[in-house]
This record gives C-alpha cells, structure tokens and sequence, in this order.
C-alpha cells in the first residue's frame, strides 16, 4: 500500500510539497522514494538562500544502495533547512511526511505549487 498523503502535491521526481499558512513551502521525499532508495545514510541539502529553478538539484541523499539528487519541484528560494536531518538521515525513512521534510522554500509563484501533482496523479505515474 503506498503511502501518498491527499493534502500534499507531489513532482514527478518523487518529492512532495506542503504549502504552509504563511505562504511557504515544505519540501522532502515521498515514501516511495526512501523506499526505492533504502536506509539513507547521507543527507546533503541546499543552503538558505540560494535561489533556485524549477528542477534544479537542491540536495543528494544517499542510502546503502544508491546515490540520488533531490530536485526543486518548483522556482523559489531557500529561507529553512532540516537540521536534525543532516545529523540523522534515516528520519526520511521512518517519517518522510513530518519530521522528516528536507528544506522549505518561498516559491517565486505561488501558482506553480498548484501546478504539481495531486496524490491522484502521482499515484498513477507511479503506476498505483
């Protein structure tokens, strides 16, 4: 059973986005990602303040498996990153939706957080 939250929006590339009250946005992995990916051991994230394009790596995590880069799912800039997931990346794993969230960004259109993918779509690019 995937786990694929309604609220959220979600990137072909397999990271999702919870747009925030105050108008910013919390980005990180979905579960089937860390799935895909295994027991992340490495956690590199972008710094606040870079400002970034829509689909340009923001960070790579690393499991025992692999290596992958995490995309900015939509034009913004950086302003918060998830320290306690540099320190410890298996939080990811264990809860990709909360605790687990990689950086927030203040997208520079709004509108292109809408434009993501709803839990219906992404679960049928996943094939679910």
């Amino acid at each position: 059973m995937l786990d694929i939250p309604a609220e959220l929006k979600y990137a072909a590339s397999h990271e999702w986005a919870r747009t925030e009250a105050d108008g910013t946005v919390t980005i990180g992995i979905t579960h089937h990602a860390q799935e895909l990916l295994g027991d992340l051991v490495f956690v590199e994230l972008p710094k606040v303040g870079a400002v970034l394009a829509k689909d340009e790596q923001a960070g790579v995590v690393e499991s025992v498996k692999a290596a992958s880069d995490i995309y900015a799912p939509f034009a913004g800039e950086v302003i918060e990153v998830n320290p306690a997931l540099e320190a410890s990346p298996e939080i990811a794993n264990t809860e990709p939706y909360t605790s687990g969230w990689f950086f927030k960004m203040k997208p520079a259109t709004p509108a292109d957080v809408d434009a993501l993918l709803s839990a219906d779509e992404y679960a049928k690019e996943l094939g679910a």
